[in-house]
């Protein structure tokens, strides 16, 4: 039987929110002395955890043969045709701080395609949300990528690397370039948000490196999905497990590449 994606999304979307409620709730008693480190400037907390059994549960239920590729590991069941990849809180440092700005990433793979992507960001109660030939949407409301024609009229998100410092100096290069010739550069924290608020026109743009697939596959669907494009630094489309990614809007986004691939040969 074909699977309705426009009602699992609302499903999907649903679950998010009730699991992104739990993880408010935990942030009004959370105690630092709980993180636990799992690499340099790589934390991971109880409530990351419990999220994400909470999102794998929920998931499985709406979609019994499906698979995961899940960051904390709850399932590494794989599905033949069905895989979801999710992030049950991306920024969890600014969640350990106290910085209001963390999300949940789902997306759903079939075979090798993206068909659907979800984003909660829970502390603005925003759910932005796409499936396979629909446009994207944001609580409801249709969105689209920025009509910023060049550079000079973008503002642009960013992430730092935290851990793979290999790249730092090519990094530092377009960091320059990018403060001297646009309205200016964003770092939110979490790469999933970054990449939802290109998709409804608050960002014209978003370059990181070292990213994982559950951090970017959400919200480069519905960047896609809002009329914006998405590649890797090559220009290539290696960015769900290539750990690097460019999205932006259609009408900028060649000489926003073009600026990235200048300074990372």
């Amino acid at each position: 039987m074909p699977v309705n994606l426009q009602t699992l999304c609302q499903e999907v979307c649903a679950l998010g929110k009730e699991v992104g409620a739990f993880i408010k709730q935990e942030r009004a008693v959370f105690s630092t002395e709980r993180v636990e480190i799992k690499g340099k400037h790589d934390f991971v907390s109880y409530v990351d955890k419990t999220s994400e059994q909470k999102l794998v549960s929920g998931l499985s239920a709406l979609l019994p043969e499906s698979g995961f590729i899940a960051e904390e590991g709850t399932s590494t069941k794989k599905g033949e045709q069905y895989n979801w990849i999710i992030d049950p809180l991306d920024g969890t440092t600014n969640f350990i701080h106290g910085v209001p700005c963390f999300s949940i990433s789902i997306a759903l793979m079939r075979k090798d395609e993206l068909v659907m992507g979800m984003i909660y960001e829970i502390n603005a109660d925003e759910c932005f949300y796409a499936w396979e030939n629909s446009k994207a949407y944001l609580n409801g409301q249709e969105i689209s990528v920025s009509k910023a024609p060049t550079l000079a009229d973008s503002l642009i998100a960013t992430g730092f690397p935290y851990y793979d410092y290999n790249r730092l100096d090519e990094y530092m290069e377009v960091f320059k370039d990018f403060m001297r010739n646009t309205h200016g550069l964003r770092r939110l924290g979490s790469a999933a948000t970054d990449l939802a608020y290109v998709a409804c026109g608050r960002f014209e743009g978003f370059y990181e490196y070292s990213l994982q697939p559950w951090d970017v596959a959400a919200g480069a669907f519905i960047v896609q999905q809002a009329g914006g494009k998405v590649t890797d630094f090559k220009g290539e489309n290696n960015f769900i497990f290539g750990k690097e990614i460019v999205a932006g809007n259609a009408a900028c986004f060649n000489e926003f590449l073009q600026t990235i691939q200048r300074h990372f040969k």
